[in-house]
């Protein structure tokens, strides 16, 4: 089993993102917003 298969691939196919970091920071960001909004409804 070579180097490239072994790699993980994590669907970079399916994202609407150009890179992993974008993708990550922008999950980030939109789980803040989440949890900021719960913390003031409650």
């Amino acid at each position: 089993m070579s180097e490239e298969e072994k790699k993980y691939d994590r669907g970079s196919a399916l994202s609407i993102f150009g890179s992993d970091r974008k993708e990550d920071f922008m999950a980030l960001v939109f789980a803040l917003i989440i949890a900021f909004a719960v913390y003031v409804a409650y």
